[in-house]
Parts: structure tokens; C-alpha cells; sequence
């Protein structure tokens, strides 16, 4: 699942806090009397971004009160976005898809530097999460560098990034087989009649079994579950696997519990191994999908 356009710009990279090196009026100990939004006219090398913006007509929400922080790409950083794929983002047609790539470069509140660079991840408007790293000095965003940080603005806080960074655009099914290791939960959802709810509703968060999963139960189970006259019995299954909305790793940790769709109850335990779900591993967490977000199980959660 690929979430952004790998680009990579040349330029050398500038540690961060680095003050807004184009515009003097900027920089992290100016007096900041401009929003988000006039602060990126005037500093005159984020033209692409404002004209999306507009076409989206997201002007006036970024010259609210927020506050907002912004990952915001530069002219350069849209200039390695095919011409044809920006052309065609900018139509009409096309503003809500538009709306979605901008408002994933938007986290709501008020984000320095010094707080990213402890964070694993930032939800954003959009919904969905940007993957956060911090090494030596480098602090990427869904890999895209950080170029300058702590543009201070009325409404907010702006962080320059030298690439544009996309959101997942697959539903949860559609992000299930690309994985290719979901035969047997995808087969069980088809059988159970809830694929179609996952592939177009939601968002939801699916603690997803693997095929090496399903193979832990015993012998002749999953064939027997897939059996019309047990249809309700691999329902309640799948659904002990569903929570409705987007739920990270992070944000189950700190909950400790969940309920699921059928309202059976989850527990979040931190084990030697990771997170663990109702006593069960989560070997990949955090993997979004259009529609919510997916983490990965390595067993098979019965409930009672």
C-alpha cells in the first residue's frame, strides 16, 4: 500500500527548528501576524499549495482559528508530482479527492518541532495517520524530510516538507488482497456477507487474522465455518474482529479496552512481544486503508 509519491529533492537538508530561511518574517522568533495561509503567499515558494488550496476551498478554513499544524510541501516538492496527475487533481471533478491529499497534510492543533520528534505517528484531518521518524537529526513524515520547522503563524504552526505525501487510497479488502496473506479471512468475510460492508463502509479497525492464523485452528474448523448453515456462528467471528472507527495502536494502549461491532470486548495489554489483543499478538499494527486502518493478528479471536 503505497501512501505517498517517493520524491526526493536534491537540495541539502536543514536541521530542524532552522528559521524560515525565504521569508523574514517567518521565522520562528518573528512577530507572527499572519495565519497559515498568508504566511505561505508571502514566503513565496508554496504557489502549488495555495492554488489546491483555493480549488479545494480550503482558504478560509486555514485562515480560521485553528489551530492547525501544516506539512507543506513546496513548489519543488509538487514540481516531481507528474504534470498530468496535478492537472488532474486541480479540476473540478475532482475536489474531493483533492480535499483529501491536502487535508492529510493537515493535524489538527498546534504540533512544534520538539514534539513531533517524540511522536510515532499524527492523525490528521483526513483521518488517516502520517508515519513519523526521527534519526540523526532527520525527521521524516510517510518519509518525506522535514526541511524547515516552527513557522509560526496566528492560526498554527507550519513544517516544511520536500515531498507531497499521499493518503491510502485502497479499502480495507482491496488492502487485504494486495497483502496476499489474508486468503482465508477474506474467503470467511465473502462467505459471512460482510465483505462488501468492509470494502465500502466504515471507517472501521479490523484486528486482521492471517492465513498462518486460520491454520492454527483446528483441523476441518474453518471448512466447517464456511458452511451456509453456520453462516451466523463465522458472523459473530468476524465481527469479534471489528471495532468501528479508526483505532492506532497507540490510541488502544492508552484505552485498554474496545468494543467490537457485535459488542464483544477487547483488551489491549503491552506484552514482551508488543501489543497484544485478548491475550493475542499484534505482529503488524497501524497499516492504513481508505476506509480505517488495520492491524495484524496472529491468531484467530473466538469469542465465547
Amino acid at each position: 500500500m503505497v501512501k505517498r509519491f517517493a520524491l526526493v529533492m536534491a537540495a541539502n537538508l536543514i536541521v530542524v527548528g532552522t528559521a524560515f530561511a525565504h521569508c523574514g518574517k517567518c521565522g520562528s522568533g518573528a512577530s507572527h501576524k499572519h495565519d497559515i495561509v498568508d504566511t505561505a503567499v508571502e514566503a513565496g515558494q508554496f504557489n502549488t499549495l495555495a492554488t489546491a488550496l483555493k480549488a479545494a476551498g480550503l482558504i478560509d478554513t486555514l485562515k480560521g482559528e485553528g489551530p492547525f499544524t501544516v506539512f507543506a510541501p513546496t513548489d519543488s516538492a509538487f514540481a516531481n508530482v507528474p504534470q498530468d496527475v496535478l492537472a488532474d487533481l486541480l479540476k473540478p471533478a475532482n475536489k474531493g479527492k483533492l480535499t483529501q491529499v491536502l487535508t492529510y497534510h493537515v493535524v489538527p492543533g498546534k504540533i512544534v518541532a520538539d514534539k513531533v520528534v517524540k511522536m510515532k505517528g499524527l492523525t490528521t484531518v483526513e483521518g488517516q495517520r502520517l508515519d513519523l521518524s526521527a534519526e540523526g537529526g532527520t525527521v521524516t513524515v510517510d518519509g518525506a524530510k522535514v526541511v524547515k520547522a516552527d513557522i509560526a503563524c496566528t492560526n498554527g504552526v507550519i513544517h516544511v516538507i520536500d515531498a507531497v505525501v499521499l493518503p491510502a487510497n485502497d479499502n480495507i479488502v482491496t488492502t487485504a488482497k494486495n497483502a496476499g496473506t489474508f486468503n482465508t479471512l477474506l474467503a470467511a468475510a465473502t462467505a459471512a456477507g460482510l465483505a462488501d460492508t468492509l470494502a465500502s463502509g466504515g471507517p472501521f479497525t479490523v484486528f486482521a487474522p492471517t492465513d498462518a492464523a486460520f491454520a492454527k485452528l483446528p483441523e476441518g474448523t474453518v471448512a466447517n465455518l464456511l458452511k451456509s448453515e453456520n453462516k451466523q456462528k463465522l458472523v459473530s467471528i468476524l465481527k469479534a474482529h471489528v471495532v468501528s472507527g479508526r483505532v492506532y495502536s497507540d490510541d488502544a494502549a492508552k484505552a485498554r479496552q474496545a468494543k467490537t461491532i457485535s459488542d464483544f470486548g477487547l483488551n489491549f495489554v503491552k506484552g514482551y512481544s508488543g501489543l497484544q489483543v485478548n491475550g493475542i499478538n499484534i505482529v503488524a499494527a497501524d497499516i492504513d486503508a481508505a476506509n480505517g486502518v488495520v492491524h495484524v493478528v496472529d491468531r484467530v479471536i473466538l469469542p465465547e
